[in-house]
């Protein structure tokens, strides 16, 4: 079962993937990890280093099955900004397309943060949960280590649908720190899954999120997912991401497909 850094350290964005099935949730890929490939694709064929990550938009568009291969493409190189396009094919079939932008700092005057971490207790103070011995869980999850936090379980029929959960790589040595963020920030179920009584389908249709420290720090990460709309068989959720040292290091949204 190849780790993160393994799986990373080994990617050439000139050749196709065959994803390993420790990466793959039911018949598609994990969405967090085509995301960081997606990234470190971009990074790999530009011409220089880029600037750091701030803002990822994603549609998961059908199921990735078979050899992988990402398309990236410059849409627009400024002074502070690059835009990046990227494409993931399955087997020639358009299977995800991601519109990344990487941003030099810039000094300003304006600063500020108003989204507070939850009060928690820390992470080793938290019982551990394993995920990956459920038997609804998908196969990636055995990638991570996770501790809840507070909120609900998956399929608890909860009335406040909201994950709080710690959460560590078990291996991203030498990744960039912001892509193995976005490896994990995709990792806990939907938030409407805390809602289910009984297992039932439910899938990623989209995500975007925005890294607001250029450079995230930590080995222990709380992760909050929390289902703010459900209805027609869609769940709109807003996702959040600190360290441990309480740094809000990444704000999202995303559209789940609900099948129950």
């Amino acid at each position: 079962m190849p780790s993160l850094s393994e799986l990373l350290s080994s990617f050439d964005v000139k050749h196709g993937l065959l994803l390993p099935d420790s990466w793959r949730q039911g018949r598609t890929a994990y969405g967090g990890i085509i995301t960081a490939l997606g990234v470190t694709a971009a990074m790999q064929a530009h011409a220089g280093p880029l600037p750091p990550l701030r803002s990822v938009q994603v549609s998961f568009i059908g199921p990735a099955v078979g050899v992988l291969t990402f398309v990236p493409q410059v849409l627009r190189e400024g002074k502070s900004v690059v835009n990046v396009g990227v494409d993931v094919q399955a087997d020639d079939v358009l299977i995800a397309r991601l519109i990344l932008v990487f941003g030099r700092a810039r000094e300003s005057a304006v600063v500020h943060d108003f989204c507070e971490r939850p009060q928690v207790e820390a992470p080793l103070a938290c019982r551990e949960f394993k995920m990956s011995e459920m038997p609804f869980a998908p196969a990636f999850t055995q990638n991570f280590q996770m501790r809840p936090a507070g909120g609900a379980l998956p399929i608890s029929g909860a009335t406040h649908p909201e994950l709080l959960i710690w959460m560590r790589h078990n291996d991203a040595t030498d990744i960039d720190p912001g892509v193995a963020l976005v490896a994990m920030a995709d990792a806990l179920p939907p938030a409407a899954f805390t809602s289910f009584t009984a297992p039932a389908p439910i899938s990623s249709i989209n995500w975007s999120f925005d890294l607001l420290e250029p450079v995230p720090t930590g080995e222990w990460f709380l992760l909050r997912s929390f289902s703010e709309h459900a209805r027609d068989g869609y769940s709109s959720q807003d996702m959040h991401v600190w360290n441990e040292d309480g740094q809000l290091l990444m704000r999202g949204r995303q559209s789940v497909a609900v099948f129950a």
